[in-house]
């Protein structure tokens, strides 16, 4: 029975304009509960920008007086080179910046900091040595994003292994991964969960999510999976009072108990290469899968396969290949990096509100994953272009900034500032 008689002989109902499938049977708002949501960064790191995808874990930032326009040069505060090569994010504590970077064709990886008020570079301590991975070209030897909790930055340096640094840059721990064989190199972002630090690894013979303790560098618990490739990183949500470790990868959503790394519950439908994080909001998980393929609205809880029973609606066409979706509000947005196309959906529904394309269409041209901030949902583009769309039902491309360099990296917000890193520096951007 193919994926469509399933979805008729469940009760779905599909919505031809987007060709949205409702797997559940039974009217969507009824089955939606308000006790799911993405664990946020709480305390003093809620002020700052401390992790993949900020505070929030799904690119969204509270407040305002950020500016929505700018240029090499307009609303520029400062701009400091960044030596060597790298797609990982900018995070933030207190007055420091952190990224990583690579030399030498990945022979060389560091960890670097600057002053947040100058752009000044503070120091740079490097990951121990080691082979290069062999690399896909968009993705490079230094795409990990940091995180930090104020204390230590833990870093992804992929076969060079995890460690976990001090504020001024001295490596407190380092923990050995092994062998990391993925064909387009390693590039999930780690995720700081309670007193661990957790990542997974897709890689062509013995794939893992593994939890480590944040003070020591010890493993708490490691979880074998069954995928060769991926590229994503790991989120947490609350659902209903308990938490679960979601990954989003080769064919399916898997959730994880991270306590012990159990398997919950697993969702198939997703392509075979998946790089967006999944975000969370009205009940549901929504997970691009990549490659163009579907978005998945996940109802998360359960136990075993719950494909037929959780899986809210699908798009089974037009997903992100690199960047993550923005939920905003009431709407699911993405951007098909295929042929920068970007698709606003009713995000209870499923329904498909808008579409439009940004900029010239061009394949494989987005990576940077979207902001919203204020009203407005950025998306940058590979050549620096950042597209200002008002939020809303309609489509409404407000202004397109040009930063004049390429941008692969998703930006930094603190305090009505922009920070982003370009393919050769760092740029502070305000009013």
């Amino acid at each position: 029975m193919n994926y469509i008689q399933r979805a008729l002989l469940a009760g779905a109902v599909i919505v031809v304009c987007g060709l949205i499938v409702s797997r559940s049977g039974a009217p969507i708002e009824g089955q939606i509960s308000n006790g799911v949501m993405m664990i946020p960064i709480e305390g003093e790191g809620a002020d700052y920008w401390p992790r993949w995808r900020g505070p929030s874990g799904q690119g969204l930032v509270e407040g305002s007086g950020y500016p929505d326009t700018w240029s090499a040069t307009e609303n520029v505060i400062w701009r400091t080179p960044v030596p060597g090569a790298g797609n990982s994010s900018p995070v933030v504590w207190g007055d420091r910046i952190f990224l990583t970077t690579a030399y030498d064709g990945g022979r060389g990886l560091s960890l670097l900091a600057f002053d947040r008020t100058t752009g000044e570079q503070l120091w740079e301590t490097f990951a121990p040595e080691g082979a290069a991975e062999r690399v896909h070209r968009k993705n490079g030897h230094a795409s990990a994003t940091p995180t930090t909790d104020g204390e230590r930055i833990y870093v992804s340096f992929g076969e060079r292994g995890l460690a976990a640094f001090d504020m001024d840059g001295e490596m407190v721990w380092h923990q050995d991964l092994g062998r990391l064989d993925n064909y387009w190199g390693t590039a999930g972002s780690p995720l700081l969960y309670q007193d661990r630090v957790i990542v997974y690894q897709d890689i062509s013979s013995n794939a893992f999510v593994a939890a480590f303790d944040k003070d020591t560098g010890e493993q708490v618990w490691l979880t074998r999976r069954n995928a060769s490739v991926g590229w994503g990183s790991p989120i947490a949500i609350r659902v209903d009072g308990h938490d679960e470790l979601i990954v989003h990868s080769q064919h399916r959503v898997t959730a994880y108990n991270p306590d012990d790394g159990s398997e919950l519950w697993f969702c198939d439908g997703s392509t075979f290469e998946v790089i967006p994080t999944p975000v969370v909001g009205h009940g549901m998980l929504f997970c691009p899968s990549g490659r163009a393929g579907p978005t998945l609205a996940i109802r998360p809880g359960g136990e075993g396969d719950v494909t037929d029973t959780h899986l809210v609606w699908s798009s089974p066409r037009g997903s992100p290949f690199v960047p993550s979706p923005m939920l905003y509000e009431d709407q699911l947005y993405i951007i098909n990096d295929m042929n920068s196309i970007v698709t606003s959906f009713d995000a209870r529904s499923g329904e498909t509100l808008f579409q439009g394309r940004l900029g010239v269409a061009q394949r494989e041209g987005f990576s940077a994953s979207p902001i919203a901030v204020d009203g407005k949902v950025f998306f940058t583009n590979d050549n620096g272009q950042t597209f200002v769309l008002q939020a809303g039902p309609e489509f409404e491309l407000m202004h397109v900034n040009e930063m004049g360099e390429r941008v692969l990296a998703s930006p930094a917000l603190v305090d009505g500032r922009w920070y982003m890193r370009t393919e050769s520096s760092l740029v502070a951007v305000g009013l």
